[in-house]
């Protein structure tokens, strides 16, 4: 029996994925996840990271 997995747009990278995480009912791919976590604060994406949780953020509170 083939389960179709269920798809979701990823908030930071807009690719479609079937795994990752939701916070606040937006949803992170499980390759950006870790990505944002292995990002120091020195490192070029750090940035980027933030201004796309910050829209989670906004989302919330709109």
């Amino acid at each position: 029996m083939n389960e179709k997995q269920f798809t979701q747009t990823c908030i930071v990278c807009s690719k479609p994925s079937a795994e990752g995480i939701r916070i606040w009912n937006q949803f992170v791919c499980v390759s950006c996840e870790r990505d944002i976590v292995k990002t120091e604060v020195e490192d070029a994406k750090y940035n980027f990271y933030i201004e796309r949780m910050k829209k989670i953020w906004l989302d919330q509170i709109s």
